[in-house]
């Protein structure tokens, strides 16, 4: 059913070109848009003409046309007041027929996009419906997830529509409350970089549009429609691992999850045991506060005890002292660089472990 604004804003269309009135009822003889102010229509006309079997009728000085969607009556147009109003009913009728159309493909294609992302469809369909919807089945796609701070609004959709608004081969849609979801349909030579730049565009759009602490990630670009499903499950990994191990990023790539992609997925008793086989009774979250932050300056100046010691403004001995004294007190000596691993992975695994604490609650 096409909203009663379309409707109205249809025939003050018409009306404006023609000079005709025009109303449109249903098939109770409720009047649903007209372009007269004060209107009344006789209830047992409507009712007559709608079960004739005739799609126009005159009756005084109104004409009577019937708009069908699927051969289903719909919709009764009278139209009056003007000597066209044969060709302008007959105009008006058709344009309310092609915009039911028109909202029915779109309504159908948000439908298979969704059934698409969830996965909720056999392979056969996924073709056959694409090419009855006249959707590319051999685009290359890859698939956004926008999620915000704040819950999703309908002001935030209508912003990313607007924004996708000029590329006819996009869809936007929404499985869930929390987040937007964006199909971008790529040229065939875009490079990761490219795909990096929209994401950057869409986060700056949306946050100079006061939409503020927006979280978009990604995934991989796909060639077939079959894998579009694929790209939304790693867009939504790399939104959920983005929260856990990159939490001062704005902007998640799937393809720049690392370790982190593995640790997600690890079940929570052999996280628990890994961490008890490494520190047995002790754990990273015992650490204070300067032994932590040493060890992160550690790593990320890729094991370099000078450089790390220059940003710590500390001496190297100083550095030296406290690796000394955490190999004490765990066996784990960061200046290997097994042991180093090691010990990254427990940290990451035991930040993992306290984000899942969290959704628990």
């Amino acid at each position: 059913m096409l909203s009663n604004l379309v409707l109205q804003d249809t025939v003050n269309g018409i009306k404006a070109i023609s000079k005709c009135e025009l109303t449109v009822v249903n098939l109770d003889a409720r009047v649903i848009a007209s372009t007269k102010d004060d209107i009344t229509v006789n209830r047992s006309d409507i009712i007559s003409f709608a079960e004739s079997q005739a799609d126009l009728q005159e009756i005084g000085e109104n004409r009577y046309f019937k708009v069908y969607d699927d051969y289903q009556l719909e919709y009764i147009v009278i139209a009056s007041g003007s000597e066209d109003t044969f060709m302008v009913g007959k105009l008006a009728a058709f344009q309310i027929q092609n915009l039911l159309i028109a909202y029915k493909e779109h309504f159908d294609k948000d439908n298979f996009i969704k059934n698409l992302l969830l996965d909720n469809l056999l392979l056969v369909d996924v073709y056959n419906r694409a090419k009855r919807l006249h959707i590319s089945t051999d685009a290359r796609r890859v698939v956004y997830i926008l999620e915000s701070e704040q819950s999703k609004d309908y002001s935030t959709l209508e912003a990313v529509k607007a924004l996708f608004a000029k590329t006819k081969n996009d869809f936007i849609t929404a499985v869930d409350e929390k987040s937007i979801i964006v199909i971008k349909e790529l040229s065939p030579e875009a490079e990761p970089s490219e795909m990096a730049d929209i994401a950057e565009m869409i986060v700056k759009t949306l946050t100079e549009g006061n939409h503020a602490g927006m979280h978009v990630a990604y995934g991989s670009a796909v060639s077939e429609i079959k894998e579009v499903s694929r790209s939304y499950k790693e867009a939504r990994m790399a939104l959920d691992v983005g929260k856990i191990f990159f939490e001062d990023q704005n902007i998640i790539a799937y393809s720049q999850l690392g370790i982190g992609r593995l640790i997600y997925q690890l079940p929570i008793p052999l996280c628990k045991m890994f961490i008890k086989e490494i520190f047995t009774d002790k754990s990273p979250d015992d650490f204070d506060e300067e032994t932590l932050a040493t060890i992160n300056k550690f790593f990320e100046n890729s094991l370099n005890v000078s450089e790390t010691s220059r940003q710590l403004y500390i001496h190297r001995n100083t550095l030296v002292y406290r690796l000394d004294k955490l190999q004490k007190s765990t066996g784990l000596d960061l200046r290997i660089f097994d042991d180093a691993i090691t010990f990254k992975i427990a940290l990451m695994v035991v930040k993992y472990m306290k984000y899942m604490e969290t959704l628990e609650y």
